[in-house]
């Protein structure tokens, strides 16, 4: 462990802590306690405990952070992001402004949630979507977005902005079994 603990202290020494550089790997345990402060941009491999870097590579680890426009692929338990461009596989995924590309699972680490609270574009399986803009593909139980620019298939589809939901609740619910859509 202390051999790991120099290597690591003569690698970041020699490349350097500045914030407004990118670097090619980041290795971190929390944010706070990494080879790189979390403001440091990260093109390559992040592997991690806890991480959150603005990323531009791969993020492997349990829980990976993702700040400003980042790109690229991130696997773990749970994935958060600002806005991210790529692949995002994890248990519980989330996105606060965009994201762009294939938020879910693979077949032995499935995903639960896929939240995204602005717009995406793009590809949501897991057990439960969620969405505020949607535009591609939502696969699930259950799919959720206020508004829809696509295709649902699940066992319960809800889209808010589906103009046949305009009589609501007088007349029909919310969703549709089995495929929604709205274009």
């Amino acid at each position: 462990m202390k051999k790991l603990f120099i290597l690591t202290a003569l690698v970041a020494s020699a490349a350097g802590l500045q914030a407004d550089e990118s670097h090619g790997f980041q290795a971190s345990l929390t944010p706070d306690i990494a080879i790189y402060p979390k403001t440091a941009e990260i093109r390559g491999l992040s592997l991690s405990i806890w991480g959150e870097n603005p990323q531009h590579g791969v993020a492997l680890g349990l829980v990976n952070g993702s700040t400003g426009g980042s790109t690229g692929f991130t696997w773990s338990f749970y994935n958060y992001a600002d806005s991210y461009t790529g692949v995002a596989w994890g248990l519980a995924n989330y996105s606060k402004t965009s994201f762009t590309g294939w938020q879910g699972g693979i077949l032995f680490m499935p995903c639960l949630v896929n939240v995204s609270q602005g717009t995406f574009t793009g590809f949501q399986e897991g057990v439960v979507n969620v969405a505020q803009e949607f535009h591609g593909f939502q696969l699930a139980l259950v799919n959720y977005t206020e508004n829809l620019h696509g295709v649902q298939v699940g066992v319960v589809n809800i889209a808010l902005n589906n103009p046949w939901f305009n009589d609501f609740p007088d007349k029909l619910a919310t969703g549709f079994p089995i495929v929604n859509w709205s274009f």
